[in-house]
């Protein structure tokens, strides 16, 4: 690479992060996983999470024991990192782990979303089509990612959805750690960790009990997960993780992680958030459903502080040099207290 650079621009000295870098680029995984030790990153892998995922320890105890079992050479070398199955109602952080698994980790987050595959010929897509039909080469779309992607996080989502083939493909994936495409070249998933998410069994869990007394449904969900899928495709599980509903105790640590992502977003415009906490409960306690998660406490943000400062942003009095915007509780409603910055006094003339 430095002989195609002009005279005047090539290097003298190759350093160990030229090296690194070039490492990086032909392993195709990140420049800072060549040098960041993977044991810092595992030791701490499910504190990093739940600091993230509220209100789902035990499935985060779960993920994180498989794969540290996995990278202490413990388990069989053809098989992927890790394969597992996350069960649970929507809206309480399954999707959301594997976004913050591969942060952590440091790899690319590959999603495919099952709802696409769901009649019998879209599963050639994930393979390549067969000779003879529009398409035959180019490869497939699951097998071209993990060829550029071979350390990632790949998330098959809603796979409830998909057809019964892709099940067939994903028990070689997962016992054998390869999958071959239409052209006969073969894609490693032994550096990927494998996850599927499904909302199967949900209903049941959180049905209403008959009678006066109330019923434990918990163990519904998984009858429901065992008629669903075969033996086979369990048997090659590494674990079903179950995730439950949010409880109210944790609902105030939602409302903060959300705020903090709009504080984010508020940066770059040198807005300031100042939320009372006489607000926090009342976003607590409106944006709050057993049944759906966090979802609605994210729409009800959106709805009661984006769009009012949408305004302000672009025309109103943020748009200049930003300011601060106190977020108050008025007549049981939110209310916005915008504060613009004090303009700087202007020195007198002399």
């Amino acid at each position: 690479a430095q002989q195609l650079l002009p005279p005047s621009k090539r290097k003298k000295q190759i350093s160990v992060s030229d090296v690194e870098k070039m490492v990086a680029k032909i392993a195709r995984i990140p420049p800072s996983s060549v040098t960041a030790s993977d044991k810092e990153a595992l030791r701490d892998l499910d504190k990093n999470l739940k600091m993230v995922i509220f209100g789902q320890d035990e499935a985060i105890n779960t993920l994180s024991s498989a794969i540290k079992l996995s990278r202490a050479g413990l388990k069989e070398g053809e098989k992927p990192i890790g394969s597992f199955l996350f069960a649970g109602p929507t809206g309480v952080g399954k999707t959301e782990v594997c976004r913050q698994l591969a942060r952590i980790m440091g790899v690319e987050l590959v999603r495919f979303d099952m709802s696409e595959y769901m009649e019998r010929h879209t599963v050639s897509r994930l393979i390549g089509a067969p000779p003879g039909y529009i398409g035959y080469d180019q490869g497939g779309l699951l097998t071209e990612e993990i060829t550029k992607h071979p350390h990632c996080v790949l998330l098959l989502d809603e796979i409830e959805k998909a057809h019964p083939d892709v099940f067939n493909l994903l028990l070689q994936v997962m016992d054998h750690g390869t999958l071959t495409d239409n052209n006969g070249r073969a894609a490693d998933f032994r550096n990927v960790v494998l996850v599927m998410t499904t909302n199967a069994g949900a209903q049941e869990m959180n049905r209403s009990s008959i009678g006066f007394q109330q019923q434990d449904h918990t163990t519904d969900g998984m009858e429901t997960l065992k008629k669903m899928f075969t033996p086979e495709f369990r048997n090659r599980l590494d674990g079903i993780i179950q995730f439950n509903s949010l409880n109210p105790d944790v609902i105030l640590t939602v409302v903060d992680k959300f705020l903090v992502e709009v504080q984010v977003q508020l940066d770059s415009k040198n807005v300031t958030l100042d939320v009372s906490e006489e607000a926090r409960e009342w976003l607590a306690e409106h944006g709050y459903d057993v049944h759906m998660g966090a979802r609605p406490m994210q729409r009800l943000i959106q709805t009661k502080i984006k769009k009012e400062l949408a305004e302000d942003i672009l025309f109103g009095k943020l748009s200049n040099n930003g300011g601060v915007v106190h977020v108050r509780v008025k007549d049981d409603d939110i209310f916005l207290d915008i504060e613009e910055p004090s303009k700087p006094s202007k020195a007198p003339a002399i």
